[in-house]
């Protein structure tokens, strides 16, 4: 059954514009929180890694695990909501469940240890954005769906875990500890679970299915026949692989490799927020207005500049970040490639599902087997091994994404009418 634009999948008529920018918001800033954690342990490594004895291919393995548990919880807990149609109560339990998690990562006293509190944590990390993408698939008005799914995913991810995360860490760590530090990042999260559980409505329960269709069953074989399903796993897979390795490695990089003061590479990761953070407005935005596939063909071109620059620039550190800023750029297309080009291609009962399908499978494709694979190259030649790794994934990425359809419904509305 087709919607209107004043009406939720369900048939019902969708809540008012500031609930929806509401929602959006307090989705976007409790997946930041979600970033926070994530990052707190990359942007602390330079304090850990000593600590702990840790060696390049340890430091690949601890991201590598948070990916894994993450991909498995990004499918698992996807298809349980949209099976038994209760999101908010699983948004609200991973929510605290992964602030824990970061509580246990600050008493960490091995690689072990903090190898375990990492694959709880992405247990916990990893539904949350597939829940929340078919969240406001449901509650957001179509001709702004591009825009508010880049904004859920991007924005607050981008300025609290990319930006503040990195300069607010690694000063207080600096200052109190790294332990202390990761008990800093998971107060936020108790915070949000409890604004999510005061303030958002249960959404509409997604249309079931009619008479013809009862019965009928909806698994990842049937996901992966739809073409742009398949390609959006290929880009999830490739960029999630890029992203990790980045953030995973930039760091350590940039303070034992080029010189910098862990204050400096705090900054310079940061930039890497602030492009993102706008990244999640124009990028997705821009979508909206000229089509899906041209903004996901050049955006992982202009990555590129980012891992050349991290080798070889050579002038002010304020060079490096505006290289940093405009090659981190490709971020604004992960919401694109992991939702709304999916959920524009497959029937809104089964959003999650292939929400979740193309989430898990990016984190447990690149994120979970890329770092490992960069850190064992690190320790075989040099830390630019995974610099160069970063390269390769763009090029390969831009060329995938050629083949994708168009769904941007501007365009598609668009070509209908002529």
């Amino acid at each position: 059954m087709q919607t209107g634009e004043g009406a939720a999948p369900g048939g019902v008529a969708r809540r008012s514009a500031g609930y929806q920018a509401w929602l959006v918001g307090l989705l976007s800033i409790n997946f930041g929180i979600v970033f926070f954690d994530r990052q707190a342990l990359n942007v602390l490594m330079p304090f850990v890694q000593p600590e702990l004895q840790l060696s390049n291919t340890q430091i690949g393995l601890l991201a590598s695990a948070l990916s894994f548990t993450w991909a498995l919880a990004a499918f698992g807990i996807g298809k349980l909501s949209d099976s038994i149609g209760n999101r908010k109560l699983l948004l609200i339990l991973s929510t605290l469940g992964f602030s824990l998690c970061s509580f246990v990562s600050g008493v960490a006293t091995s690689f072990l240890f903090m190898l375990s509190a990492r694959l709880l944590m992405g247990a916990a990390e990893g539904g949350i954005m597939p829940i929340s993408h078919a969240m406001v698939a449901t509650e957001v008005d179509p001709k702004h769906r591009g825009l508010a799914q880049g904004i859920a995913q991007n924005f607050g991810s981008n300025l609290l875990g990319s930006f503040i995360a990195p300069v607010l860490l690694v000063w207080f760590g600096q200052e109190f500890g790294w332990r202390n530090a990761f008990f800093l990042a998971a107060i936020p999260g108790i915070i949000s679970a409890m604004i999510i559980w005061a303030t958002l409505k249960e959404p509409p329960a997604p249309p079931r299915p009619s008479a013809e269709h009862d019965g009928e069953s909806y698994g990842v074989l049937d996901a992966l026949r739809n073409r742009n399903v398949f390609i959006c796993v290929a880009l999830g897979v490739l960029m999630v692989a890029y992203f990790v390795i980045c953030l995973t490695f930039l760091p350590i990089y940039l303070t034992s490799i080029r010189g910098y003061s862990a204050t400096e590479m705090s900054w310079l990761i940061g930039t890497l927020g602030i492009s993102a953070t706008i990244g999640s407005f124009a990028t997705s935005g821009l979508s909206d207005m000229i089509g899906r596939k041209p903004v996901m063909i050049a955006m992982p071109l202009i990555g590129i500049i980012l891992p050349l620059g991290a080798m070889y620039w050579s002038g002010s550190v304020w060079g490096l970040a505006a290289i940093f800023f405009f090659g981190w750029g490709l971020n604004g297309i992960f919401p694109l490639f992991m939702a709304t080009v999916p959920s524009e291609s497959v029937d809104p009962r089964h959003a999650a599902t292939a929400l979740g399908l193309t989430m898990g499978s990016a984190e447990i494709l690149g994120g979970v087997f890329a770092p490992g694979i960069a850190g064992a190259a690190a320790d075989a030649s040099t830390l630019a091994a995974p610099l160069w790794i970063m390269i390769a994934l763009t090029i390969v990425s831009g060329i995938i994404a050629m083949f994708l359809k168009e769904t941007a419904p501007s365009q598609v509305g668009a070509r209908a009418a002529g």
